[in-house]
């Protein structure tokens, strides 16, 4: 039995280095994104010509595995494809994912073209509609067996414009064991965040997923922000930070506002060099409103990152007052050293502390929106405000 088990074992990891191929992350998908690649937009990108091998000629928005059928953990995928700005529906968009069935195995059917044997027969298309929306209808693939490799689903895209097709990062589970803090901290984002955060429907579990064209794609022909830039990119997830909670419902606290409150919808308002408090007290009542109508939906947090004169209780009685002034009960009043501070992680976030503000709306933990240098204008909380909308979980 032992050696039967051993053989077996090799022959799976063999399996898997013929599958994956440039897939894997680890080396060659790292190496595939180095420098050094020419023009081709995502790098070298093995076996990308099986994506239109079987591809009908009429792709609809909504597509229905082979895998579906199989009895295990029934799954759908949905969400929005935005161009590069990270705000624009792009309609029109393949995406090709294939990945294992209820075993872990790349399994074949009669029907799978021996061409792409390597992806399985549970693979499929969708292209987004006029509103960059997709859905895929699957079953939740298993790890490959006796190894430490997380479950995953392949995705690629092919986008109008651009010639050739490129992969962006595998969907992964945020439940899945294997998928360690290591491996998280390793992951490139390509695309956003490939983690898929589930909720229960019924027997069904259900992943809103977005995906950002080009987003740390190399040599993808649009530049990914301009002018003055603060936080992370639109589609990635917000980093987590341990703010000290000078005033609110967590006060006292070092409380991480994506790790404790991540689950709906969250703004993080960030200042630092340059605080201007008339500005910033307009700011904290408008936030306090919106965090009152929108209730559990919504979770504001004011992070201040100023290091002039800093102490930990002179800027905790500081902005205790604050809070007290304004008789703030929602929102949460925060502070860090400064935005380089690396005890309480904030330095992850990428925040400027020489911009005026910057404001970072995050849903179920990946960034959605936003903004830098805003006034404390009326359009400029109407712009705020309609972001935000009338945000409910599916």
């Amino acid at each position: 039995m032992n050696i039967f088990r051993f053989f077996t074992t090799v022959f799976i990891l063999f399996i898997l280095l013929v599958s994956c191929n440039a897939q894997q992350k680890e080396p060659n998908r790292k190496g595939a994104h180095s420098s050094g690649n020419g023009t081709i937009v995502g790098g070298p990108f093995e076996n990308g010509e099986f994506m239109y091998i079987g591809m009908p000629e009429n792709i609809q928005s909504v597509d229905t595995s082979p895998g579906w059928v199989q009895k295990g953990q029934r799954l759908l995928v949905t969400g929005t494809i935005y161009k590069s700005d990270g705000r624009t529906p792009a309609p029109n968009v393949i995406l090709y994912y294939y990945h294992t069935d209820i075993n872990g195995l790349y399994s074949r059917n009669q029907g799978l073209d021996s061409r792409v044997v390597r992806h399985g027969y549970i693979r499929g298309w969708v292209k987004s509609d006029s509103l960059g929306r997709y859905a895929i209808y699957t079953i939740r693939p298993a790890p490959y067996p006796n190894t430490n490799f997380e479950a995953h689903i392949h995705p690629s895209i092919k986008e109008p414009g651009i010639d050739k097709e490129y992969y962006i990062d595998e969907f992964v589970f945020d439940d899945d064991k294997l998928l360690t803090s290591e491996k998280r901290k390793r992951m490139e984002n390509c695309g956003g965040s490939g983690i898929l955060r589930l909720i229960n429907e019924g027997d069904m579990q259900v992943a809103v997923h977005n995906i950002v064209l080009g987003l740390n794609i190399p040599n993808y022909p649009e530049k990914q922000e301009e002018g003055l830039q603060s936080g992370l990119p639109i589609g990635v997830d917000q980093a987590p930070f341990t703010p000290f909670h000078a005033y609110g419902p967590d006060k006292g606290s070092i409380a991480c506002p994506v790790c404790k409150y991540g689950r709906y919808q969250g703004i993080l308002y960030f200042v630092g060099r340059h605080p201007d408090w008339e500005s910033i007290r307009k700011w904290l009542v408008f936030l306090e409103q919106q965090s009152i109508e929108r209730g559990k939906f919504l979770k504001a947090y004011f992070v201040l990152g100023d290091e002039e004169a800093y102490g930990k209780e002179k800027r905790q009685k500081e902005l205790e007052s604050i809070g007290d002034q304004l008789q703030l009960k929602n929102i949460a009043i925060t502070f860090v050293p400064s935005f380089i501070d690396t005890k309480s992680d904030i330095t992850l976030s990428k925040i400027n502390p020489e911009v005026r503000n910057t404001f970072i709306i995050y849903r179920n933990g990946t960034i959605v929106d936003k903004y830098i240098d805003l006034d404390s204008s009326e359009v400029n909380f109407n712009l705020i405000s309609k972001v935000l909308g009338a945000y409910v979980p599916r």
